[in-house]
């Protein structure tokens, strides 16, 4: 039994050594792995101890990559949630993120659709899907896809 254990341990720590996981997902290879319900909680408890395993460094470093893609404040909520991450969690740690969402959806808009400001609905409607499915809220996108008022 403490044979096993060992290299349970030991896949966990491989598998962060490699970058951080949620403890969902840690969970969830540890069982694709063959591993038992007792011994991975074990394992768990005993990363979480060393704060090997940590979800709140988690999100802080997701949220971190999310940004350089950029993606907006609801996607990557979305995709903390599926990670196991609680919403509070999620929702505290991208409102600690300092991120200007205004100027990073416009960031984005410019990245792929260039500086001009389209007249076009089509072209318009097109950029604000875009910027949606890319987790940019309302106000966010008209920012980015409008004239900008520079005073």
């Amino acid at each position: 039994m403490k044979e096993h254990q060992t290299s349970i341990f030991d896949q966990a720590l491989s598998l962060l050594s490699h970058r951080e996981h949620s403890k969902k997902e840690l969970i969830s290879k540890l069982k694709t792995r063959g591993h038992e319900e007792e011994d991975i909680r074990a394992t768990i408890e005993r990363l979480e101890k060393m704060n090997y395993l940590n979800d709140e460094r988690f999100a802080e470093i997701f949220v971190r990559s999310r940004l350089s893609k950029p993606l907006g404040a609801s996607r990557i909520s979305q995709e903390l949630i599926q990670k196991g991450i609680s919403s509070e969690l999620a929702k505290s740690t991208i409102a600690n993120a300092d991120v200007d969402w205004f100027a990073l959806a416009k960031q984005l808009k410019e990245r792929k659709f260039g500086n001009e400001i389209s007249e076009d609905f089509k072209e318009k409607a097109k950029q604000s899907r875009y910027l949606q499915y890319r987790g940019f809220n309302f106000e966010q996108i008209k920012y980015a896809v409008s004239e900008s008022d520079e005073s």
